[in-house]
């Protein structure tokens, strides 16, 4: 597992699962001469994908960064349409590095579509659904949380009962922003849905931003690079080159949760790369 230690805050990518999505969708209205030369794709036009939480270690707490696939959600059809070739093994991660579930204090959720939503809960020996870290805040905007629970037709596909109904009694919601520990904070942007978040850290003069699905992967670096999964793709654009922008001006770290190839970049301030951490593949 790779590992990254940012100021007090110690950063390791747990094993979440893999999908393997539509180029086309991933990258929107980017014509494929463009995007294929940044990320590679299959005979399909599929692009690999990750789904790996991020483990926050810092001030004596556990905090996780969105929870990867889980496991025993999908039907035969999802596992073909979704191109799901491993599920999760966050458990088994957490064993690797002397924990379990029950260490995590905090999950943060920069949203709730399935692909980032479906480690929350697990399935009993009943066939019950159930909160996997129980002793945890689950901390999620608070319009995240509303369209989570009242789905419209577009997202009703993403937002999945099995994912909220056993953790409603450990959810917090915020408004616009949210400080977890100190220089540890949750900000609502929008874009890719409604109540999407980014997640930044700032110690001193270190300073990491996770950009959720703002920022998918590496390639979609330039701000007009939106997916055309987001719902607010305009939106999408103004928060991304506002937080890129700020980013540049620390010379942050960027991490990732979908790479299949970086788990996390450092640029300069005129946006070029200037340190990196690649996926051990």
């Amino acid at each position: 597992m790779e590992s990254l230690q940012i100021g007090r805050a110690k950063l390791t990518w747990l094993r979440g699962g893999v999908t393997h999505l539509d180029g086309g969708a991933m990258f929107g209205v980017v014509p494929k001469p463009l995007w294929s030369r940044t990320y590679p794709y299959d005979a399909k036009n599929r692009v690999e994908l990750r789904t790996d939480p991020i483990l926050l270690q810092i001030d004596g707490k556990h905090i996780l960064i969105d929870t990867g696939l889980g496991n025993e959600k999908f039907t035969e059809k999802q596992l073909r349409n979704f191109g799901v070739l491993e599920q999760s093994s966050v458990k088994e991660s957490l064993t690797k590095l002397g924990l379990t579930v029950h260490d995590i204090d905090y999950v943060l959720m920069t949203h709730l579509h399935f692909d980032h939503a479906c480690g929350l809960t697990e399935k009993n020996e009943k066939g019950n659904y159930l909160s996997i870290f129980k002793q945890a805040d689950i901390i999620v905007s608070n319009i995240e949380w509303h369209e989570m629970r009242h789905p419209n037709i577009r997202s009703v596909n993403t937002y999945w009962k099995m994912n909220w109904e056993p953790i409603i009694n450990q959810v917090q919601t915020f408004n616009n922003h949210i400080e977890i520990v100190k220089g540890l904070r949750m900000i609502h942007t929008g874009g890719h849905s409604e109540g999407h978040a980014i997640i930044v850290f700032e110690d001193g003069g270190e300073c990491w931003i996770h950009m959720g699905d703002l920022m998918a992967t590496h390639a979609h670096q330039p701000a007009l690079w939106v997916m055309a999964y987001d719902d607010y793709p305009v939106t999408s654009v103004h928060q991304k080159e506002k937080w890129m922008s700020y980013g540049y001006d620390k010379n942050a770290w960027f991490t990732f949760y979908h790479d299949a190839y970086y788990r996390a970049l450092r640029f300069n301030d005129s946006g070029q790369k200037i340190d990196s951490i690649k996926r051990k593949r």
